[in-house]
């Protein structure tokens, strides 16, 4: 795998880093011939580390921090939507059960679907409600994530004759 510093840059990356030196300059960390010196840089950079000299000597912008939110938020999403198509499967397969064994009685998936959702609801609502909590949501995912791959090596130990 190649030095990720080697890695080629697209506009994009040319154009959030010239938001960040226009916040710093408008901050006054630069001056205007600083700007200038640095934009001309930016726009000639081929490799992230040509970008990265740019901003070397400056603090963390706030454009750069809200772009690392919301990539961080962005990939919490697709984790917890990933965990939350697992949970609907499992939901459907008991509806399609019960509905399969004549749909009488009680609706006994009910408890499937609750125990199942329960946690990709609460870890929704403080990913996406007032005050998320990215760290407790990543926190969670990871817990489960683990348990799921342990789980899984148990699984495969008692198949190979390895576990009781």
């Amino acid at each position: 795998m190649p030095d990720p510093d080697q890695l080629r840059v697209s506009d994009a990356d040319r154009e959030r880093l010239a938001e960040e030196l226009h916040e710093h300059t408008v901050a006054g960390r630069l001056t205007a011939e600083e700007y200038e010196e640095r934009l001309g840089a930016v726009y000639a950079a081929r490799t992230r580390a040509d970008l990265d000299r740019q901003r070397r000597d400056l603090p963390v912008s706030t454009v750069a921090a809200r772009a690392a939110l919301v990539q961080r938020k962005s990939k919490l999403r697709r984790r917890l939507a990933q965990e939350a198509g697992g949970s609907i499967t499992a939901s459907l397969v008991c509806i399609a059960i019960w509905l399969a064994a004549g749909a009488n009685g009680a609706f006994w998936p009910i408890w499937v679907i609750i125990f199942t959702m329960l946690p990709v609801v609460r870890d929704g609502w403080r990913l996406l409600g007032p005050g998320s909590d990215l760290e407790v949501v990543e926190a969670r995912l990871r817990a489960r994530h683990e348990r799921a791959l342990a789980r899984a090596h148990r699984r495969r130990r008692r198949y190979r004759g390895l576990l009781p």
